[in-house]
């Protein structure tokens, strides 16, 4: 699939950067369902891999453009893959990723600590209806209480295997090279370019 235009199925300005910065080195120019003022889709897969397809068809669609969704969480095994495709909604819920933090402590007592971020990405051309899917796991183990404060949602008690620190003690640069976006992404451009 060969594209020079890009739609990215998001309304995350963090997550926008992120791709551009990434194609841009491919000469593909990028924009934002945000960008476009698109409304997001309600997201109402049951795995990672149609919630992603849903976001990338409903904006390829709209647009008439090659688009990019992704979906993605923490998954822990000792608590069935808790919080998982709902890992975002379920810290909301509860009230915020702070409260995530706590809960996640009492529910992982006596438990395995290991988990590991999913991600999947859905790269979608309108035109064939072709669908490609991109995945990158990171695997780790939960720390508490939350360290750090160079990330964001789950990552201060996250440690990534091969490391004693959290992601948001490791920070960025780090997190570019081994998290599971930095892992599909290496996916895709290795399958598409």
């Amino acid at each position: 699939m060969r594209f020079k235009h890009l739609v990215i199925a998001s309304h995350n300005p963090g997550k926008l950067r992120e791709y551009k910065g990434l194609f841009d080195k491919f000469g593909v120019e990028v924009a934002s369902a945000g960008d476009l003022n698109l409304p997001e889709p309600e997201e109402t897969g049951t795995t990672f891999q149609e919630n992603a397809e849903l976001k990338a068809k409903y904006v390829g669609d709209l647009t008439k453009s090659v688009s990019l969704g992704d979906d993605g969480g923490l998954v822990i095994p000792a608590l069935g893959g808790h919080p998982g495709i709902k890992s975002a909604r379920w810290a909301k819920e509860i009230g915020g990723f702070k409260q995530a933090h706590l809960a996640l402590e009492k529910m992982l007592e006596g438990k395995s600590k290991d988990a590991y971020f999913h991600l999947v990405l859905a790269l979608y051309d309108p035109d064939t209806e072709i669908t490609q899917y991109f995945e990158g796991k990171c695997p780790g183990k939960l720390s508490f209480p939350a360290r750090g404060d160079e990330g964001f949602g789950y990552d201060p008690i996250f440690i990534p295997e091969g490391y004693e620190q959290t992601f948001a003690e490791l920070g960025v640069e780090v997190k570019k090279q081994v998290s599971h976006r930095a892992r599909a992404l290496k996916a895709l451009t290795e399958g598409v370019f």
